[in-house]
C-alpha cells in the first residue's frame, strides 16, 4: 500500500475538518464542567445494542454519564465500524435507543476519516456499500459519484449470476458511463455477487467497464476500503460475516483472475490509526466545550471485538508512546543528547497500512495513553473463550487470525488492557481509575 504523501499536516486538515462537521444546526449543545481530563470511546454493535435491541446495562450506564439536565459529564464519542448510514441518522437511532441526546458531534463511522482524502474528492469514484452511499459519498466531499446500481443500469450485461435480474429478451442498450478513477468501499453490500463482479469489472478495464479485461495494467486505479470487520455481532447468538469477509472475497478472486495482490491506497476504520486520531480530535473539541482548562490525557476505548477494537486501541497507544518518544528524542538533540533507540523500535512497529494511509505530524499535545477495554456481550465471550495470563498471547479465537492481510499479527495488541461484563461495569471501572464518583 502505497503512503499518501500529500498530507503536510494530518491532524491540522483533521481539526479543520472537525471544526466544520461539528457545527449543530440549532444552538449549541453545553456540558457539565469536570474536574478531570479523560475521554470515553464506544463501539456501537455488542456494546450497546445487538442488531435493533438495546443493551440493558447501556441504558443504565448512560444515565451515569449525564447529569440531571441531561448534559454529558465528560467527553464522549461513538467510534463505530458502520458506514451505511449518515452520522445524523446514527445519532438520532442511539438518542432513542439509549435514552439521552447524541449529537452527530459525538459520532464517528467507518468512513469519516475519508472527508481528509482531498485528492479523491474530484475523481470519479465508484461507491460499493448499502443505504444511501451516494449520499453519504457527497457529504464526505466526493464530487462526482457513481453506485453499483447506476454501473449495472449503464451495462446491462455485466450482472447475469442472478438469472432472474439478467435481460429477458433483447438486450437493452449500453448507455456508457465517464470513466471511473477510484473505487471506495463503505461496507458489506447486499448483493454479493453484483458487487464482486462490478467491481472486478472496474479493475481489470482500469475504470472503464465496457471494454475488455486486462491484467497487464497493474497496479489498478486507487481502492478505499472502509471498515475491516470480518465478523460482528447482531441479535443471532454467533457473530456474522462483516466488511472485512467481502474484502477477503474481492481479493482472493482479484489474485485468482490476475495472479497479483489487490491494493489499497488506504484501508480506514478499526483498527487503523488514523481513526482513533481523528476521534481523539473529536474528544479534544468536546473537552474544550466543557470548560477543561487541561488536555485529554488518557483515551478509554470501550469495545467488544479483539481483532477491531482492542487491538486498534493498543495500536493507537502504540502510536501515542512512539510520538511521546519521538518527541523526546527531538528535545534531547536540541539539547545536546543522543538518539533514543527505543523511540526508533517502536515507531519501527508502525506500518503505512497501520496508519491508515496517512502521514501524521503536530505540535498539538496528544494524549499520554489510550487504554482499551473489552466487554462480554458482543463478538468476545468468557462462556466461549479465555483470556490467558501471558500477554505475549492472545485470545483463544485470534489463534486464527481474524484480522486484514495487510496487517501484522502482533498477539500482544489483542490483549485488553481491562475485561469486564459489560458496558455499564467498563464505565464504573474508568470513573474509579479516575477518581470521578458515578453521581
Amino acid at each position: 500500500m502505497q503512503r499518501l504523501g500529500c498530507f503536510k499536516s494530518c491532524r491540522q486538515l483533521l481539526r479543520s475538518i472537525c471544526e466544520g462537521a461539528a457545527k449543530p444546526a440549532s444552538s449549541p449543545r453545553s456540558y457539565s464542567r469536570g474536574p478531570s481530563s479523560f475521554g470515553l470511546l464506544f463501539d456501537i454493535d455488542g456494546v450497546l445494542i445487538r442488531g435493533r435491541t438495546p443493551i440493558p446495562e447501556a441504558k443504565q450506564c448512560f444515565r451515569n454519564l449525564v447529569d440531571r439536565n441531561g448534559k454529558y459529564k465528560v467527553p464522549v464519542v461513538f467510534v463505530t465500524n458502520a458506514g451505511n448510514c449518515m452520522r445524523q441518522t446514527k445519532a438520532e437511532h442511539l438518542s432513542h435507543l439509549l435514552e439521552v441526546e447524541v449529537s452527530p458531534d459525538q459520532v464517528m463511522l467507518s468512513h469519516s476519516p475519508l472527508r481528509m482524502f482531498t485528492q479523491f474528492h474530484k475523481m470519479c469514484v465508484l461507491a460499493s456499500g448499502q443505504g444511501p452511499v451516494e449520499e453519504v459519498a457527497h457529504n464526505l466531499g466526493f464530487e462526482d459519484v457513481v453506485t453499483i446500481d447506476m454501473l449495472r443500469d449503464a451495462y446491462p450485461v455485466l450482472d447475469v449470476v442472478d438469472h432472474d435480474r439478467r435481460p429477458k429478451d433483447s438486450i437493452p442498450p449500453t448507455k456508457g458511463l465517464r470513466p471511473i478513477d477510484a473505487i471506495i468501499l463503505f461496507g458489506e453490500p447486499i448483493r454479493w455477487e453484483t458487487n464482486l463482479q462490478l467491481i472486478i469489472d472496474v479493475l481489470l478495464t482500469s475504470g472503464k467497464p465496457g471494454k475488455s479485461w486486462t491484467a497487464t495494467k497493474y497496479p489498478h486505479i486507487p481502492v478505499l476500503a472502509c471498515n475491516m470487520d470480518l465478523l460482528w455481532m447482531a441479535e443471532a447468538r454467533n457473530p456474522r460475516f462483516g466488511h472485512g469477509m467481502f474484502l477477503v472475497c474481492l481479493e482472493s478472486l482479484y489474485k485468482k483472475i490476475t495472479g497479483y495482490d489487490l491494493k489499497y491506497e488506504a484501508l480506514i476504520g478499526k483498527p487503523s490509526v488514523v481513526t482513533y486520531n481523528y476521534a481523539e480530535l473529536l474528544i479534544r473539541q468536546q473537552a474544550e466545550t466543557l470548560g477543561w482548562k487541561t488536555p485529554v490525557k488518557t483515551l478509554y476505548a470501550i469495545g467488544d471485538n479483539p481483532m477491531a477494537d482492542i487491538y486498534g486501541a493498543n495500536l493507537y497507544n502504540r502510536y501515542l508512546q512512539a510520538s511521546r518518544r519521538t518527541k523526546a528524542k527531538v528535545q534531547a538533540k536540541s539539547c545536546g543528547g543522543g538518539a533514543d533507540p527505543t523511540a526508533e523500535a517502536v515507531d519501527s512497529k508502525m506500518t503505512a497500512t497501520e496508519m491508515g494511509g496517512a502521514a501524521y505530524g503536530s505540535e498539538e499535545e496528544l494524549p499520554e495513553g489510550c487504554s482499551s477495554i473489552l466487554v462480554c456481550t458482543g463478538v468476545y465471550s468468557r462462556d466461549q473463550e479465555e483470556l490467558p495470563s501471558d500477554p505475549a498471547q492472545t485470545v483463544t479465537e485470534q489463534r486464527i487470525f481474524h484480522g486484514h492481510r495487510d496487517f501484522r499479527f502482533d498477539p500482544t495488541l489483542t490483549q485488553p488492557s481491562f475485561v469486564v461484563q459489560d458496558v455499564k461495569e467498563a464505565v464504573e471501572l474508568v470513573f474509579q481509575q479516575e477518581g470521578w464518583p458515578l453521581v
